[in-house]
């Protein structure tokens, strides 16, 4: 038997990343997953290989922002399923932007759009499908929720907002049955990754992995599998007693106040 057998999960952001990886091993897991994305051709990609594995999946074009197909997505679960156990709050969108008074507001709007209310919308209309039996909340926030980050405050400003809203829901629902966590990642190989800094094949890319070898105290990126674990963590029974709370899965990066030595030591860099 699985970690989550026989619940039903939905995972926004499933096309690509963290959220493929996470929806399949939900599938994996005994969870039948219902993979919600902008990105249509994607999420069927996504979809086609968990059932290709003999798993369950199905597949929805979902907009987070857009409060319309929010309550429409939510009263097809309602419809189809009747009930949900695990819901993983994972869309998003980064982009760097100028400094504050350089930071276009059309690029701020968009990304609180998607990170910060999408999370607000997702939650809204599917947590009463988890009140009569409870249930788990994965809200995907960002090591970049702990500190800033340079020309990017769009995204600072939402992953900050998701975090500290996570404790809000996790004391409302508490008392229902409904945990509710966040789950930080560091610098994760992904396409979003890839679509900010570079592929690996590019020298952008190259120089950008080469710099996590000191930046990370773990030399490298993170995969969408490492983290896909964590949520199957926070997914499952095993983290009953556990609500309220941002889990960092960053490879050590927020362990350190300041490089120091990190800056200077070849060894650290080389090693």
């Amino acid at each position: 038997m699985g970690r989550i057998d026989q619940r039903i999960a939905v995972v926004t952001g499933a096309a690509t990343g963290i959220g493929a990886a996470t929806a399949k091993m939900f599938a994996e897991e005994g969870a039948t997953v219902i993979c919600a994305d902008v990105n249509e051709a994607e999420i069927e990609r996504t979809v086609s290989a968990i059932r290709d594995a003999g798993l369950r999946a199905e597949g929805h074009r979902l907009d987070v922002s857009s409060e319309e197909d929010v309550k429409r997505f939510a009263e097809q679960v309602r419809a189809d399923h009747g009930r949900l156990d695990i819901l993983f709050n994972n869309a998003g969108v980064d982009q760097e932007g100028g400094k504050l008074h350089e930071y276009p507001t059309e690029l701020f709007d968009r990304i609180i759009a998607t990170d910060l209310r999408g999370t607000f919308l997702v939650s809204k209309y599917l947590i009463p499908l988890m009140l009569d039996s409870g249930g788990s909340i994965i809200n995907t926030t960002s090591m970049s929720a702990s500190a800033g980050d340079l020309d990017r405050s769009g995204y600072n400003a939402a992953k900050g907002g998701v975090a500290n809203m996570t404790k809000t829901m996790a004391i409302d629902y508490g008392r229902s049955g409904i945990r509710v966590n966040a789950l930080a990642p560091g610098t994760i190989e992904t396409p979003l990754v890839s679509d900010l800094a570079g592929s690996p094949e590019d020298d952008s890319g190259r120089q950008f992995r080469e710099a996590q070898k000191w930046v990370t105290p773990m030399g490298r990126l993170g995969k969408p599998e490492e983290i896909a674990k964590v949520a199957l963590f926070l997914a499952s029974d095993d983290s009953s007693f556990v609500t309220g709370e941002t889990i960092l899965a960053d490879g050590g990066v927020m362990a350190y106040t300041w490089p120091g030595k990190m800056l200077f030591e070849k060894g650290w860099k080389t090693n």
